[in-house]
């Protein structure tokens, strides 16, 4: 078996892993239809102060995500500028172009509906679309949120197992007080934990993997 210093695989990963260390991390946030989608604006500030960020919002999302909220240096893409970019043959689809761009990506919050999406292979969205074509040798982080009975449900334990055996990364439900006062444990993980746990991963499973980072 050859060794992995005769690996082109091996050689080219080492080369973007040098090149990305040389800037900053590019990271893809993504927000789904859910009442936790008003802390994006919040998710997109955490990562902010030491990534390049753009977002992705579905339709649906839109309806709880405060754009004023939103930081001004983070783009935001929907599935208008997917259809919209598109003229003629040979143009660019955009959920190519930002699946090029990042270097990981993080759905949060990731919905019971899109959950189901991802495990089934749909790609109706600009969401789905980039999910589908992503390239799974770069993370992919996922912070559900739905409610109680969604995250019990069976359907979602097999969809949870299904998107880990593809490499997806889950960043697991938080026990919270709702406001009718009961607990719940399948609200998205804080803000702060999700900025966390990503630049953690980065900084051991990307940084230490570069020539001459330590």
């Amino acid at each position: 078996m050859a060794s992995s210093a005769s690996d082109p695989a091996s050689a080219k990963g080492k080369a973007v892993y040098a090149f990305a260390a040389q800037r900053k991390p590019r990271i893809l946030l993504a927000a789904c239809g859910c009442v936790t989608a008003v802390k994006f604006g919040h998710i997109c500030s955490c990562f902010l102060c030491w990534a390049e960020v753009k977002a992705v919002v579905t339709r649906a999302a839109m309806h709880f995500i405060d754009r004023l909220a939103m930081p001004r240096a983070v783009p935001v893409y929907t599935d208008d500028h997917e259809w919209g970019s598109w003229k003629k043959l040979g143009d660019g689809m955009l959920h190519i172009e930002l699946r090029r761009w990042a270097d990981i990506m993080v759905i949060a919050p990731l919905s019971a509906n899109t959950l189901g999406k991802i495990e089934g292979g749909l790609c109706d969205n600009l969401l789905t679309c980039i999910v589908r074509a992503w390239d799974y040798s770069k993370p992919l982080f996922v912070a559900p949120s739905m409610n109680h009975f969604m995250w019990e449900n069976s359907f979602t334990e097999k969809q949870i197992m299904s998107i880990d055996e593809l490499g997806i990364c889950l960043i697991p439900p938080v026990i919270t007080r709702l406001a009718c006062g009961k607990l719940s444990d399948c609200a998205m993980a804080e803000p702060s934990s999700i900025y966390s746990t990503v630049r953690r991963f980065y900084e051991i499973k990307v940084l230490k993997k570069t020539p001459g980072m330590v």
